[in-house]
């Protein structure tokens, strides 16, 4: 890719061939539109037009980022999740659609119009603004452990209108005595060493949310076997895990008492995350 002037064309040819991966074209329509403020289709219906010297410069640039591997939803600031914007940068996971289908799970769980939910390590805030924007009468709160975090969460809740409470905690360390009709949690679940952590996207994320002791369940065991004291009778607990920990999280579960115990698959049909109720 060279600074001469360029049509989109060519600018999106050229970048799609450098990037070389997964989805290369989609990419450098995203970060050009993002620089241009032109949509992608418009790209498909006027290629020969020519963005400016400073957009083009601005996006080669980008586009060698994403050729060292930077996720486009770092070098855009932004990621969708359930329909909704959402900040992203470089102190917090990056939202996976697969993790909607905990929300659509804790959506049809039997939870009263009035309900107080809790989601810990709220990351961007993605799943409990997700569930704020579909049921008004819950009152929702998240937490982090990263002020980073909590920052990002709470200028997301902020600039989609969403009444969610983000505060600075440790898991339940730093939280005042509730009890919870429901609790949700996307923790770290990847074991320390996976070669995965050195592919893709993943080596830009903070590794703080991701790796969780040698077999990657050390915080979702302090989660399963903390939350009881946390639930409403009848409370729910619904955590994200990896398609390999299906059967170890539901012995967890088991072993701290949960009825209801299931666990769920993603839209790939991985194990993706349990759910148990409590009861008194």
């Amino acid at each position: 890719m060279t600074d001469a002037p360029a049509t989109c064309e060519k600018l999106l040819s050229a970048a799609a061939l450098a990037i070389g991966r997964d989805t290369p074209r989609l990419d450098a329509e995203l970060l050009l539109s993002h620089l241009t403020g032109w949509s992608r289709t418009s790209f498909r219906a006027w290629p020969e037009r020519e963005p400016s010297a400073q957009s083009a410069a601005d996006f080669r640039a980008l586009v060698q980022r994403r050729v060292a591997g930077e996720p486009v939803a770092y070098l855009l600031g932004q990621q969708e999740f359930w329909s909704l914007p959402l900040e992203v940068n470089a102190a917090t996971l990056i939202p996976r659609p697969d993790t909607e289908c905990l929300v659509e799970a804790a959506l049809e769980l039997p939870i009263a119009e009035r309900a107080l939910i809790l989601d810990l390590g709220t990351g961007t805030g993605a799943i409990a603004l997700a569930l704020a924007s579909e049921r008004p009468g819950w009152t929702v709160r998240a937490c982090d452990s990263q002020k980073q975090a909590v920052e990002l969460a709470a200028r997301n809740a902020v600039t989609l209108g969403l009444p969610v409470e983000v505060v600075l905690s440790d898991w339940f360390a730093d939280l005042p005595p509730e009890n919870y009709d429901l609790i949700v949690s996307n923790p770290p679940y990847v074991a320390e060493g996976d070669q995965h952590l050195n592919l893709g996207d993943v080596r830009f994320e903070p590794g703080s949310a991701l790796v969780s002791g040698a077999d990657g369940l050390n915080d979702i065991r302090h989660l399963v076997s903390v939350a009881p004291a946390w639930l409403a009778d009848g409370g729910w607990l619904l955590i994200e895990h990896g398609y390999d920990q299906g059967v170890a999280v539901r012995n967890l579960y088991s072993d701290a008492g949960f009825d209801d115990i299931e666990t769920r698959q993603d839209y790939g049909q991985r194990d993706r995350f349990t759910l148990g109720s409590w009861h008194l």
